[in-house]
């Protein structure tokens, strides 16, 4: 759709972004939208090509394809060059909850996999997702719109992150009581305090959770299910119970040394910097303190990065990140060709922080650590680390990352944080409903449902496939109200 030569009339034009050194000052979103004309013109790069693996949304290649939401980009595309942008939202919203925040998060798997990548640049796709969905706001078009009939089932959604709000805003449009229980101060789960703010102003989850609570959810937070609420309790009060408490089990690192203080898993780290940001401006001090430390991030994902850029917002003094992988290569290789999700080195906005600060990139590749040294007050002064290089293990065939020898260093570290992944759901809650897991330990379910082995106990989310993005945790959400809704009045139709 769009128009038929648009991306060749028009090149790609991006929101502006402020400069590092500019953006570390404070914790704010640094994107600044195009004005809406120029956004427009975005939309008519979309060149209608007839296989739009932009929403196609499968696995090729063992990752994902387009948008799992299945979002109808192309429509939404010509819609706003044709400026008409309330339609765009209301096609936006057919298949997407929560656009406000898969246009700041998500990595648009759609424009990796959009047709224009053969030979240029991709749509704009994300960019005119975050366009559309802030115009609806600013026109009143998303307001709340409580269902008109109500079906006298009651739900209980446990978990107030994308796929328990996904969930719990789908069961209520049908007309189902909904109550989502969340364990800590504030509702949003991962949005709330695993996704730094300078990505995710939280005033962009108030907005939303506003308009939930003014169509019919409650929300109640301080809300330990499975510890001060009893799992019996929400299994006699509700018709059915969803499991949506994330994969919330940090990997750790089993090293000498590993009980030294100031040491600490990257989601307690970022929890306690965003906290004390919501509850004070930092005026309390109750936040794990960077300023003048030499930080190491162990890990190369997301959450990293996320751990890079925060530090460097605290005033740190150096920071090292550690990848155990190779450095992916700059560019596809002929083993990725399209549609498969590009396998390539990414320079997200953390490194560019501590390039533009420190003058170089803080990846190291291929490199763990062996060691934690403790000074004589038992805290972490520096850590030893080793070389990695790929071997072939002669018993299962597969290929591992083996130390080399004579390679170990030292470096001097005052703060670590650990960005290891995560292992799967946590087990008190998991015992506290008794549901049958995996062998990741995630809430096991058949291929493709969300009917746990407990009747009328249902799961979404990382919870359910393992750690992955906001994007499938909200599919996963409308998924399993689609499950309950089915399971509760025989047919559905959300």
């Amino acid at each position: 759709m769009g128009k038929p030569t648009g991306f060749l009339d028009y090149k790609r034009q991006n929101s502006e972004t402020i400069p590092p050194k500019k953006r570390i000052q404070n914790f704010k979103e640094f994107h600044v939208a195009l004005p809406l004309e120029k956004q427009r013109i975005q939309g008519a790069r979309c060149m209608a090509c007839g296989v739009p693996f932009c929403q196609y949304g499968q696995i090729i290649g063992g990752m994902a394809s387009g948008c799992p939401l299945n979002n109808l980009v192309p429509e939404w595309n010509d819609l706003i060059y044709h400026g008409k942008w309330e339609l765009a939202y209301r096609r936006l919203a057919k298949t997407n909850c929560f656009p406000e925040f898969t246009s700041r998060v998500c990595p648009a798997l759609c424009e990796a996999a959009c047709t224009c990548n053969l030979n240029g640049e991709a749509v704009a796709t994300k960019e005119n997702e975050h366009a559309i969905i802030e115009y609806a706001f600013a026109q009143g078009l998303i307001a709340p719109h409580p269902p008109k009939v109500r079906t006298g089932k009651k739900v209980a959604v446990v978990g107030s992150g994308p796929s328990g709000l996904a969930a719990a805003m789908q069961l209520n449009s049908r007309g189902h009581k909904v109550t989502v229980f969340e364990r800590r101060d504030r509702i949003g789960g991962l949005l709330r305090y695993g996704i730094p703010n300078m990505k995710l102003e939280k005033s962009v989850i108030d907005r939303r959770i506003a308009i939930m609570e003014a169509e019919g959810v409650e929300f109640v937070t301080n809300a330990n299910v499975g510890g001060d609420i009893k799992a019996s309790r929400l299994l006699k009060e509700y018709d059915r119970v969803v499991l949506a408490c994330g994969a919330s089990n940090p990997r750790d690192i089993n090293v000498p040394g590993r009980d030294a203080s100031g040491i600490y898993f990257a989601v307690d780290f970022l929890t306690s910097v965003t906290k004390s940001l919501l509850d004070s401006n930092f005026a309390d001090h109750k936040f794990i303190p960077a300023k003048g430390k030499k930080v190491m991030v162990i890990g190369g994902g997301d959450t990293g990065n996320d751990c890079v850029g925060t530090s460097i917002r605290l005033g740190a003094a150096s920071v090292l990140q550690l990848e155990m992988m190779p450095k992916a290569p700059d560019t596809r290789t002929e083993q990725n060709p399209w549609p498969e999700w590009p396998r390539v080195c990414k320079t997200d906005y953390g490194q560019e922080e501590a390039i533009a600060v420190f003058g170089h990139d803080p990846r190291v590749y291929q490199t763990t650590v062996t060691e934690f040294v403790k000074n004589k007050k038992g805290e972490v002064c520096k850590a030893k680390l080793v070389k990695l290089q790929g071997q072939k293990d002669e018993k299962t065939g597969k290929m591992r990352m083996a130390p080399v020898e004579g390679s170990e260093y030292v470096v001097d570290v005052d703060l670590v944080l650990i960005a290891a992944g995560f292992l799967g759901s946590q087990k008190y809650v998991t015992d506290a409903f008794k549901v049958e897991l995996d062998g990741r330990t995630n809430v096991k379910t058949a291929p493709g449902e969300y009917q746990t082995s407990v009747p009328g106990v249902f799961t979404a989310g990382d919870m359910h496939r393992g750690q992955s993005l906001v994007v499938w945790a909200i599919r996963e959400g409308r998924e399993a109200a689609r499950a309950v809704d089915e399971s509760l009045m025989g047919y559905t139709n959300l």
